[in-house]
């Protein structure tokens, strides 16, 4: 009889790729639930957009050759939107830098839209009801840092704006007509202030907002947040 003839052995098995893609498709979908395209960062949305064009000196790499990918690199970079994202996003990178403690315990609050990179002056700075005037002894070290960070030479080019804000439920004390010039006196007074610290004045222009822009409603507890005074570094075209 012949010998029977030896069978090959069976290939490994596929069907772990099934779990596997599984489980690549669930991360996926988390990291997606995850993103949040508010928090783009500008600078380094710039660098990936270097990175797709090829910039060397941008940190991106370099394509063999020229194709619609880099056309569109180009497209994307050139949009004035994107350059006043890079700026907005260094000018913001800064601030909260230089004011992380307070930013940390809420005194300031650093955030951007369209008119620039907006600093919030809360919690010590709270004016008193139908007040312009601040305790200077309490504010006075925040105001130092905020005049030495607005002169500094990386913002030499740059144009500033202090609005003053009111709640609605604000009583006069007489003093001011209506919450128009109350807001107004508020943002004047934060700029004789940063002037005393040593800001240029011509660099700055007021505007008093009253109670048009409040950010809590009057049944909220925080109603007087809302007597606060924003000092906004402001994109070039809101000069």
């Amino acid at each position: 009889m012949g010998k029977k003839e030896k069978k090959a052995p069976a290939g490994p098995s596929k069907e772990w790729m099934g779990t596997y893609g599984d489980m690549i498709t669930l991360m996926l979908c988390f990291f997606v639930m995850l993103y949040n395209p508010e928090e783009v960062d500008a600078v380094q949305m710039a660098a990936l957009t270097a990175s797709i064009n090829g910039d060397p000196t941008k940190g991106g790499g370099s394509l063999s050759s020229t194709g619609r990918l880099a056309d569109l690199g180009n497209i994307v970079s050139s949009m004035p939107s994107m350059e006043q994202g890079r700026y907005l996003g260094l000018d913001a990178k800064r601030a909260v830098s230089a004011f992380a403690p307070k930013v940390n315990t809420n005194k300031i609050t650093i955030s951007s839209d369209e008119r620039g990179v907006v600093i919030t002056l809360a919690s010590d700075f709270q004016f008193r009801e139908g007040s312009a005037e601040l305790d200077i002894e309490e504010t006075r070290d925040a105001l130092q840092e905020l005049s030495a960070f607005l002169s500094q030479d990386d913002l030499s080019e740059k144009k500033f704006r202090i609005e003053g804000h009111t709640d609605s439920g604000e009583v006069l004390n007489g003093k001011y007509a209506s919450l128009w010039e109350l807001s107004t006196a508020r943002a004047c007074n934060i700029l004789h202030y940063l002037s005393d610290f040593g800001v240029d004045e011509d660099c700055f222009s007021v505007a008093g907002y009253a109670d048009k822009q409040d950010k809590y409603d009057e049944v909220s507890d925080n109603t007087s947040f809302n007597r606060r005074v924003d000092i906004i570094i402001l994109d070039e075209a809101h000069f």
